[in-house]
This record gives C-alpha cells, sequence and structure tokens, in this order.
C-alpha cells in the first residue's frame, strides 16, 4: 500500500519508512524539518538502498497536501507530523496548537475530500496525566494535561473519535506511546534533536560523549524506590513496527471505526536505573548530579499493553539494554561526522 508518513524524517517517523518497506509497503515521506534533518533522507538510502519518496512541505497547507494524495495515490497514513518539546510548549502554547491540532483537521479535511480512510496516529502516555494507578490500561481515565503538547494529544485523539462517529467512514487508531529511546542498529538513523535535547537519553549520550558538561536527574525525592521518576522506555524500532501492525489491523477493520492502544515496553524503570545501565552496558562512566524537581514531571506512569499483545498481535522484541546500546552507537557515528 501506498502509505503517507507526515513527519517520516523525525525520530520514530523514519524508523517507521524503514519497517513498512519491510513489510511490503510504499512509503512516501512529508516532512518540513522544522525538527528533523535532511541527513536523515541519507541514513534511509544507505539502510534500505534507494531513495524514499519525499515531498518537503507543511501539514497545515490542505492544498499541497491534496496534491500530494493525487501523486501519489495515497492509500492511508501514519501521522507524526508535530511539535513535541513539553518545555517549549508552556511558552508558546499557540504554536503547539497551530502545528499539532491545526495540521490533523487539516489532514481529515484532506482524507475526506481524497476518499482515503485510513489513519494511525500518533498520541501519548500525557494524556494519563498523574495517574492514580499503574501500569495506566487503555480504560485508565484521561486527566487534565500537564502542559499545552499534552493537551493537543488529548484534542487529537477527540477530533479523531468525533470524526468517526460523524459517519465520516474512518478508520482511525491512535497510538499511546511512552518513551521511545534508542536508535536503528545500523547507526544510519536516531533521535536528533535540535539544540538542547528535551528527552532523556540523547542528553545521556552528548554529555557521555563530552557535548554536555554533565547531566542533572530532576529530583531524587519522590515515592519511588530510588527516589527519581519512573517510566515506561521502549526501542523506538520495537515503536515504529508496531505502527506497522497498526496500520494493518485497520485492513480488517469495519467502518467508522476508532481505537485506541498502549505502546510500550509494559514495565517502570526509574530515570536513576537507566543512568546506571546506560553505564555498565557502554561500559562508562557518567557525570552526572542530582537537581531539584522540575515543574510538571509524572512522578511515575508505565503502561499495561496487553490490549496491543492481544487484539494486535505485538510485542516489543528488544530490552532496554539494546537501546542504550543502540543510542549510544548513534551518537558515536554522529561525533564521527563533526
Amino acid at each position: 500500500m501506498n502509505i503517507l508518513v507526515t513527519g517520516g524524517a523525525g525520530f520514530i517517523g523514519s524508523h517507521t519508512v524503514v519497517e513498512l518497506v519491510a513489510a511490503g509497503h510504499k512509503p512516501i515521506i512529508i516532512d518540513d524539518f522544522s525538527n528533523s534533518d535532511k541527513s536523515v533522507l541519507t541514513g534511509l538510502r544507505n539502510i534500505l538502498g534507494y531513495d524514499v519518496d519525499f515531498v518537503e512541505g507543511d501539514c497545515n497547507d490542505e492544498n499541497f497536501l491534496n496534491k500530494v494524495f493525487t501523486d501519489f495515490s495515497i492509500d492511508g497514513v501514519i501521522h507524526f507530523a508535530a511539535a513535541k518539546a513539553v518545555g517549549e510548549s508552556v511558552k508558546l502554547p499557540l504554536k503547539y496548537y497551530e502545528m499539532n491540532v491545526g495540521s490533523l483537521i487539516t489532514l481529515i479535511k484532506v482524507m475526506e475530500a481524497q476518499k482515503v480512510s485510513k489513519l494511525v496516529f500518533s498520541s501519548s502516555c500525557t494524556v494519563y496525566g498523574e495517574p492514580d494507578v499503574v501500569p495506566v490500561t487503555e480504560e485508565t481515565p484521561r486527566k487534565p494535561a500537564n502542559s499545552p503538547y499534552g493537551n493537543t494529544k488529548t484534542i487529537g485523539e477527540d477530533i479523531l473519535r468525533d470524526s468517526v462517529i460523524s459517519g465520516g467512514n474512518f478508520q482511525f487508531v491512535a497510538l499511546r506511546y511512552f518513551n521511545p529511546v534508542g536508535a536503528h542498529e545500523s547507526a544510519e538513523i536516531g533521535e536528533l534533536p535540535n539544540g538542547v535535547p528535551s528527552n532523556l537519553v540523547p542528553y545521556i549520550t552528548q554529555a557521555a560523549i563530552g557535548l554536555r558538561e554533565s547531566l542533572t536527574i530532576f529530583g531524587d525525592d519522590y515515592d519511588t524506590a530510588d527516589g527519581t521518576n519512573i517510566r515506561d522506555f521502549i526501542h523506538v524500532v520495537d515503536l515504529a513496527k508496531a505502527h506497522v501492525t497498526a496500520f494493518e489491523y485497520l485492513n480488517s477493520a469495519p467502518d467508522n471505526f476508532y481505537d485506541v492502544f498502549n505502546v510500550g515496553s509494559g514495565q517502570g524503570n526509574s530515570v536513576l536505573e537507566l543512568v546506571k545501565t546506560f553505564e555498565k552496558v557502554n561500559d562508562l562512566k557518567l557525570n552526572y548530579s542530582i537537581g531539584n524537581r522540575r515543574d510538571g514531571d509524572t512522578v511515575k506512569i508505565y503502561g499495561d499493553v496487553t490490549k496491543a499483545n492481544k487484539v494486535l498481535n505485538w510485542k516489543t522484541e528488544k530490552t532496554l539494554e539494546d537501546a542504550l546500546r543502540d543510542a549510544w552507537r548513534w551518537e558515536c557515528k554522529l561525533a564521527k561526522q563533526k
């Protein structure tokens, strides 16, 4: 199938492109490089042996999207394109609502006009807020988001649900990610943040390679075993495969269909545990210190992924050790290119 991958030059998008090809599909990438780099296209070529179809543009541009759908005979969409930094979203909420909510509305309008029904949406575990009980299931109540970024994911899910309820003949799935980490084992693609990383693992790898003076762990006085926050870390390749599986699941879904799935490792690891594991698998010592708590950080969250295991027949194959080994290999590759 011809599958449009919006934000396909990004971290998760690029890995999903690789897995789509492995599954026999033809991905078409849209990206405006607002949060990615053109070098990713070279990395994809090195992995796949050819250039993936790519069009540079903005998903908020309805005329542009209509032309892409027509030119490439699009059969369905995996929608990643979005701004994603929690801290920035607090400072620039309108940017996040325009990019994340606006682009989804535009995309669904174009899908309706082009009679394309299938969409896999990039959602987030942020929709659960600070959960009362962990692990969270898909039935866990959503809570008010801690940031505009998180709220855009909640609103995005509501837009999908309401579009289906309206009888728009859509087949939609939202995947609620936990914390994607790692890189492709080839070290040709990986997480490539612009400026100072907002995610933990690229900050760790940059501190280890010497790009950052040290790593600060935000708080060690939380109600957890070692006092640091607990998260659910999933290898990005496993997450990418979940998108392919979810898209193929839609082939047998009825008309006017919507569902949500947690996609994570199914277990919680603390921030300190992650740091220690990184040191162990890569045989190095990190310069880190304990700082104050960071506003808006959830104490602990990890997912129950039973539904994805049973319904999508998907499960993780890679370990946290694999992810941290791959992330370091990717960082070392980047250092050699400079």
